[in-house]
């Protein structure tokens, strides 16, 4: 995680929108329509709407997206957003809001987007038991991707998890032909 706010750089920032989860234009919407890169964790969801059991996809962390930009062109979109805010570490100050590694990003999303069978934890919901093998991965969408393998009691699933530092991690379905032991 980095703490670094340059006008000109674009960087992966770590937002917060404070609308209601049930909005009709969320600021993940709204920034798509105005042409910014944006990551926000998705998962599916059933609901009941007029009697009707549907699939939706919803946010996994209702007020967490990742905006993919510089700091000069964000500033006058959260000005004009009172709902739209930067996250900024704690114990930190308002000068350097919080920041994700451009290759941390990358590497997460691609994991992300490479599988619809996604498990999101959070922080505290891994334990040490967990925590499989060490593996990498020989061929197939997630080809060279080192990690540990998920260890869930009672799963026949393997799932590789992947981590973004310090906000979650997902455990990606892989299939055991890809799988290499380290």
């Amino acid at each position: 995680m980095e703490n670094l706010k340059e006008n000109d750089k674009e960087l992966w920032y770590v937002m917060r929108d404070l609308k209601r989860p049930n909005a009709k234009h969320p600021a993940y919407k709204q920034l798509e329509e105005l042409g910014f890169q944006v990551f926000i964790p998705m998962k599916w969801f059933l609901s009941v709407k007029q009697g009707k059991r549907i699939r939706e996809k919803r946010p996994f962390i209702q007020d967490l997206l990742f905006v993919h930009t510089t700091c000069g062109k964000l500033d006058p979109i959260i000005k004009a957003t009172p709902t739209l805010q930067y996250r900024y570490a704690r114990g930190g100050t308002f000068q350097n809001p919080m920041t994700v590694r451009e290759t941390d990003m990358e590497r997460f999303i691609r994991a992300v987007n490479a599988s619809d069978d996604l498990t999101y934890y959070l922080p505290g919901e891994l334990t040490p038991a967990m925590y499989g093998r060490s593996i990498r991965i020989v061929g197939g969408s997630l080809d060279g991707y080192e990690g540990k393998l998920l260890t869930v009691r009672g799963s026949k699933v393997k799932r590789l998890l992947v981590e973004l530092q310090g906000f979650f991690s997902v455990g990606v379905k892989v299939e055991p032909e890809y799988i290499q032991l380290l």
